[in-house]
């Protein structure tokens, strides 16, 4: 930058004085300040704008680096699955026909195992349900609400 020192501001300001007069060199100074508070900040969007862009520059080759790297390895398992099933293939005895002739699994047939839950009848013994309080029939409102009456005390 510029290298001013202070007697060179003092002399600058001086003149100022003298130019400009005593009554606008506040106003003066103001718009000054404004004016290069503008450029400071308008600088500083700059610069990050431009470390943005590198950032995102930097980002994409890395990006690319690693898509690259991923497509390598997958080909390498690809060939590496290959070699193996063919090698397997090999050992076992079996041949790559019966795998090209289309022999699926077969699965069995679903059958309904044809139960009456409908007609299910429970085991439990009535007088088992009689002494843990199993209700066996449903009530209805009325009854229930009698049931639950407080007792009157005579």
């Amino acid at each position: 930058m510029i290298d001013i020192g202070v007697t060179k501001l003092a002399i600058i300001g001086g003149i100022a004085l003298l130019v400009i007069g005593p009554e606008k060199l506040p106003g003066l100074a103001k718009t000054i300040g404004t004016l290069l508070g503008r450029a400071r900040r308008y600088v500083a969007d700059v610069k990050a704008e431009v470390n943005r862009s590198m950032e995102l520059d930097e980002l994409k080759k890395m990006k690319d680096t690693v898509e690259n790297a991923a497509r390598d390895v997958e080909n390498s398992i690809q060939t590496s699955a290959s070699d193996f099933e063919k090698t397997w293939a090999e050992t076992t005895g079996l041949a790559s026909d019966t795998q090209s002739a289309g022999l699926h699994p077969v699965f069995p047939e679903y059958r309904h195992p044809r139960k009456k839950w409908r007609i299910k009848q429970g085991a439990t013994p009535n007088w088992y349900k009689a002494r843990t309080g199993t209700r066996t029939k449903a009530l209805s409102g009325a009854a229930r609400v009698a049931r639950f009456r407080p007792r009157r005390v005579s």
